[in-house]
C-alpha cells in the first residue's frame, strides 16, 4: 500500500499551502523558533506543519541535529522552488491589487559597469519588442550572484559549477589603457618601465586582494611591477573615467570599453592582452526553463550579445588591417 500511495501525484486541488509556507520559513532561517516568529505562529504549530509535509512526501526535508537544523538533499531541492513560487504569487497578487495587470514583472540583476556600458540600450530594445514583460532591474557591485531574490542575472565571475542554468556571454580580455596624455608619456619606454612610473588603477573584486588583476597581469607577462600602488574603485566604469581624466593606467575589458578605445578617449599604449579568467554569464534557476518570460529574455539576450561579439570582432579585425 505504501508503494501505491507514493505513485499518486499531488494534485493542485489539495496543495498543502500552510505546510509549504511553514517549510519556507523554517528552511530560510534553519530554525523553528525564527520561522515561527517570521510567520507569527507558535513553534509547535510550525513543527506540525513541516512534519505533515514530510509525511505527505514520504521523505525527510530537515535534518534535526543538536542545536541546529540542516536541509536534507530533498529539502535543498524543494526549498528554492517553494520560495520562487511564493515570490511569484506575491508579485501577481500585488500586481492585481494595484491594477498592474499589463504583464509579468521580471527581476533582473546586472553588474553596474555592464549595465551602464552595454546593457541599457539592449534593455530599451527588449522592452520595445516585448512590452508585456515588465523589468525590475537591480545592480550592485558583487562578484557572482547577489543576495536578493531575482529571476535572472548576468554575473561577473570565474567559471563556477552550480545548480543554475549558465550561459557564457563572453570571457574578459584586459589590456592597459590610459588617457592620450598619459599614453604620450609611454613613448620610447618598455611596458615594464611605463607601469613602474605610472599610477596603477584597481577595480575591487569581492573577497579578493585589491591588486589581484594587476598582479596576475604582471606575472603573465613577467613584469617586475609593484602591483600594490594606486587607488581602487568599486566599479570598472569609475576606474576608466578616472583614467580618462589623466589619472593613471587601468586594466580595461577591451570589449566592454571598445567604444572609448575606438574614439580615442582611452588609449592602449601597448598591445599586451590577457584573459584574466573572469567572464560574464547569464544565470537562472533550472526549474524556470519553462517560464515564458525568462525563456524569451534568455534567447533574446544571447542573440543580442552574440551580435555584439561579432561587431567587436569585426572592429578589431579592421583595426589590425
Amino acid at each position: 500500500m505504501g508503494d501505491a500511495t507514493r505513485t499518486n501525484r499531488i494534485n493542485r486541488r489539495w496543495l498543502p499551502l500552510n505546510a509549504l509556507r511553514a517549510f519556507d520559513a523554517v528552511g530560510q532561517h534553519l530554525s523553528f523558533t525564527a520561522g515561527a516568529q517570521a510567520l507569527h505562529v507558535s513553534q509547535s504549530a510550525l513543527s506540525r506543519h513541516v512534519i505533515s509535509l514530510e509525511g505527505l512526501l514520504g521523505c525527510q526535508l530537515l535534518e534535526r541535529k543538536p542545536h541546529r537544523l540542516a536541509l536534507t538533499e530533498a529539502g535543498a531541492a524543494l526549498l528554492p522552488v517553494v520560495r520562487k513560487s511564493f515570490d511569484r504569487l506575491e508579485q501577481a497578487l500585488n500586481a492585481v491589487r494595484n491594477g498592474e495587470t499589463g504583464g509579468r514583472t521580471l527581476r533582473v540583476h546586472m553588474p553596474p559597469s555592464l549595465l551602464q556600458q552595454m546593457a541599457l540600450p539592449m534593455l530599451r530594445e527588449f522592452r520595445r519588442e516585448f512590452p508585456d514583460v515588465l523589468l525590475d532591474v537591480s545592480s550592485s557591485h558583487v562578484t557572482g550572484l547577489p543576495d536578493q531574490e531575482i529571476d535572472v542575472a548576468i554575473v561577473y565571475d570565474r567559471p563556477v559549477m552550480d545548480d543554475r542554468v549558465t550561459d557564457l556571454l563572453w570571457m574578459v580580455r584586459v589590456s592597459p589603457v590610459c588617457s592620450p596624455a598619459v599614453a604620450r608619456a609611454a613613448e620610447g619606454k618598455t611596458l615594464a618601465e611605463f607601469l613602474a612610473e605610472t599610477e596603477l588603477l584597481h577595480v575591487k573584486l569581492d573577497s579578493e586582494p585589491r591588486s589581484l588583476l594587476w598582479s596576475m597581469f604582471a606575472r603573465h607577462f613577467g613584469l617586475p611591477v609593484n602591483a600594490e600602488r594606486g587607488p581602487a574603485f568599486d566599479t570598472a566604469i569609475s576606474a576608466m573615467q578616472y583614467a580618462m581624466s589623466d589619472g593613471g593606467v587601468a586594466l580595461a575589458d577591451i570589449d566592454m570599453f571598445a567604444k572609448e578605445i575606438t574614439q580615442g578617449r582611452l588609449v592602449r599604449p601597448f598591445e599586451s592582452v590577457m584573459e584574466d579568467g573572469f567572464g560574464y554569464y547569464l544565470k537562472f534557476h533550472a526549474e524556470d526553463l519553462g517560464d515564458p518570460a525568462i525563456a524569451v529574455f534568455r534567447s533574446w539576450f544571447l542573440a543580442r550579445f552574440a551580435a555584439e561579439n561579432r561587431t567587436l570582432a569585426s572592429m578589431e579585425a579592421s583595426a589590425t588591417v
